[in-house]
């Protein structure tokens, strides 16, 4: 697990957490760390200075799980971890007979480790500190060695404590009335579906019988009428023409 990843898992308070130590007690690299972010983000660090300190700390706790952001990550975790958890850090090296310097910090670790020595050890720690601040200093100390010990990556996948997850916050319930389930389609064939449905054409009996139209069509009318008018015409012409040769 990279360093980034680390603060991806680890609950979002206990990220808070630890950048509020360094700006409350380490100040220099609490300044050296926000330079550090902002530069990834291709910001100027006085952008981000002129914003109250509770937002500096949210700002850092939020961008220090990005990948471009992991050489910062591990150097956060190991300065919190020798600053703020030195008398873990000691317990852990004293029980599996590694030296150090007084303050948590070792220089010479073995290839291999005792596993039985190892689980003693890590058990004891549960019971005396954090879970979850036991869990992130194992991934960390995992960090020093490239694929880190294997006796440690056997212990953490064999211990739930030791595994971090960051926690899910449970979805509110919703007071709303379930959507009603769809029928499931009918399996019969579409052309038996059809003949359940009656024609269109088909009409009920009736028993009145229809009415005659006893109007003429329009149209018709107007032909015959019309050679009835040339034929009255013609009678008026020959009429005249009659007189005229009387006279």
């Amino acid at each position: 697990m990279k360093s980034y990843e680390i603060f991806r898992e680890m609950n979002p308070e206990t990220a808070l957490s630890v950048f509020q130590f360094l700006r409350d007690e380490q100040r220099e690299v609490y300044t050296a760390s926000l330079s550090s972010l902002a530069a990834n983000r291709k910001l100027r660090p006085v952008f981000l200075q002129r914003k109250p300190g509770r937002d500096q700390v949210a700002w850092m706790a939020k961008n220090v799980k990005l990948k471009g952001s992991e050489e910062v990550a591990e150097q956060v975790l190991q300065l919190w971890l020798l600053k703020a958890h030195a008398d873990l850090l000691i317990a852990f090296l004293e029980g599996l007979d590694i030296e150090h310097d007084g303050e948590g910090a070792a220089e010479d670790i073995p290839d291999t480790i005792d596993s039985d020595k190892l689980a003693s050890t890590v058990d004891q720690l549960l019971q005396d500190h954090d879970p979850e601040t036991v869990a992130i200093y194992l991934h960390t100390f995992q960090l020093q060695r490239v694929g880190g010990w294997p006796e440690i990556s056997n212990l953490i996948a064999a211990t739930p404590a030791l595994q971090l997850v960051e926690p899910v916050e449970p979805e509110p319930e919703s007071k709303t009335e379930p959507e009603a389930v769809e029928p499931e389609p009918t399996t019969e064939p579409v052309a038996e579906a059809k003949n359940d449905v009656p024609a269109a054409e088909e009409k009920p009996e009736s028993s009145e019988e229809p009415k005659e139209d006893s109007s003429p069509p329009a149209k018709k009318s107007t032909k015959k009428k019309a050679p009835a008018k040339k034929s009255s015409a013609k009678k008026a012409g020959s009429k005249k023409a009659a007189k005229k040769k009387d006279a």
